[in-house]
């Protein structure tokens, strides 16, 4: 694979058992994806080659997890909102119970665990409101793309008008939501329960740490994968229907 001149985005949606390594030296693969391995080494200050190293070290082959690299775009939106939206929505309502417990419980001698809270609920809200936006006009307006490009129909004229500008709204939010993740794992050391941790509050760092890598693999899905190809799509249906 061409380490150098793709971008980490392109490298992940490659092969996303890379996504591992990029996390390993705290580089962001999915909200800031566009960026090359030199850009993210020079800023993280870490080392260019020994990062290429280890990601050409991985065996050849493709990881597990599911590849949706070839799908049909609409199929892929309807698989983000049933893994990945369901996920949250499912998740969600838990975690916010189990951090109002362990702040009642354990507040006093951990504070931090106050603005965990904070921090996540702010996260459910801003997440329920990103999915409406996404289910109700943009994932939509993919799905025609996608009939259009079967049926040679002409694309109607949205109020949005170019698909790259919700994408542009949505991409935001997904920044949002890796800084606010970002802090979360910071004030959590990693997502590593003290010593004196219940079982709620081990199992609550262990739930954030999941939802944290489910949002990663979600927004590289959107970012990486589905937003461009829309973009390309809708272009090539426009210029047709020029």
């Amino acid at each position: 694979m061409d380490f150098k001149n793709k971008t980490i985005g392109e490298i992940v949606a490659d092969d996303f058992r890379t996504a591992a390594i990029f996390k390993k030296y705290e580089i962001d693969f999915c909200c800031r994806g566009g960026r090359t391995i030199e850009e993210a080494c020079e800023k993280k200050k870490e080392s260019e080659k020994e990062l290429i190293e280890e990601l050409a070290a991985l065996p050849s082959g493709k990881e597990e997890m599911v590849d949706v690299s070839g799908w049909p775009l609409d199929l892929l939106a309807n698989y983000i909102v049933k893994i990945h939206h369901e996920y949250v929505r499912e998740k969600t309502p838990i975690l916010l119970q189990f951090l109002d417990k362990i702040c009642k419980v354990h507040g006093e001698r951990h504070p931090e665990l106050f603005e965990i809270k904070d921090l996540f609920t702010e996260s459910a809200h801003d997440l329920a409101e990103h999915f409406q936006k996404e289910e109700r006009v943009l994932f939509p307006f993919i799905e025609k793309l996608v009939k259009a490009s079967q049926t040679g129909e002409p694309l109607e004229a949205t109020h949005f008008g170019t698909i790259e500008n919700p994408i542009e709204m949505m991409k935001h939010d997904h920044t949002v939501e890796g800084d606010r993740f970002a802090k979360i794992a910071e004030l959590t050391q990693g997502y590593n329960p003290p010593a004196d941790a219940c079982n709620t509050y081990q199992v609550t760092f262990s739930m954030l740490e999941e939802f944290e890598n489910d949002l990663h693999r979600h927004i590289h899905l959107e970012n990486n994968v589905l937003f461009p190809k829309a973009i390309e799509l809708e272009k090539k249906l426009r210029e047709r229907n020029a």
